[in-house]
């Protein structure tokens, strides 16, 4: 198992309980504020605000919820403000790991990310120490059984996709950043069930971990994954499939 499907995979896998329906709630909370504070409460005029509403209902997050969201980030329910910032260090075996995070103070959230990646045997690092190991790309998971491999690819190119691959039971359809609207407007289109899609930091290269240290990057991800203030974790591991179990 590996490239960037790799983590969205086991998170595909351990998603669908509780508590962890309430912690996508939250993250898709503040991203829908911020995303209604730079581009405003309109969908239809804001395509980041859209497909942050796609994503909240496609997890089940009540439409007042998502509506309190907008007029949070509006001002209409009073000044909410979120920071963004990436943070960026090394895990178990040498592992490259960036925590997207939206905080609103920075003073709880960089201790929390330095206790965090500690606690996993990693270590924080300053700005840019793995961000050049990464290359930012439009990414989308679709299942290997909606759609055969011919067909998708004939239609994902033609809408301007770099890369398509199959890894295990899903398809792994990369693009530049620009290219993301049309790439998900012609999936959209099509009928095609998309499992994630998201304009990720994709590794350049990968580091191979196995046995102890791949369970303790995987604990690390998780961790990370179980903040509050980290919307994504990125990272540049390969492991084995029966490790990622």
């Amino acid at each position: 198992m590996s490239g960037h499907s790799h983590w969205s995979k086991i998170k595909r896998a351990k998603a669908g309980n509780d508590a962890k329906r309430g912690r996508d709630w939250s993250k898709l909370a503040r991203r829908i504020i911020v995303a209604a504070k730079g581009g405003g409460g309109n969908p239809d005029e804001n395509l980041s605000l859209r497909y942050a509403m796609d994503d909240a209902k496609a997890v089940g997050m009540p439409k007042e919820t998502i509506q309190n969201a907008i007029k949070k980030g509006t001002g209409e329910l009073g000044n909410v403000i979120f920071e963004h910032i990436m943070y960026e260090g090394y895990g178990p075996g040498g592992v490259a790991v960036m925590a997207d995070c939206l905080t609103d103070n920075r003073h709880r959230t960089a201790p929390e990310m330095r206790k965090i990646f500690e606690r996993s045997g990693g270590s924080l690092g300053a700005t840019n120490c793995v961000g050049w190991m990464f290359t930012q790309k439009g990414t989308f998971l679709v299942p290997a059984a909606a759609i055969e491999e011919d067909k998708l690819f004939e239609i994902v190119v033609n809408a301007g996709a770099e890369d398509l691959s199959k890894d295990g039971d899903v398809y792994e359809i990369t693009c530049e950043p620009s290219a993301f609207v049309a790439v998900r407007a012609a999936l959209t289109q099509n009928k095609i069930e998309i499992t994630s899609a998201q304009v990720a930091m994709v590794p350049n290269t990968t580091v191979t971990v196995g046995g102890d240290k791949a369970q303790q990057v995987l604990t690390l991800m998780e961790t990370l994954e179980d903040n509050d203030d980290v919307q994504n974790v990125y990272a540049n591991f390969e492991i084995p499939e029966e490790a990622a179990k």
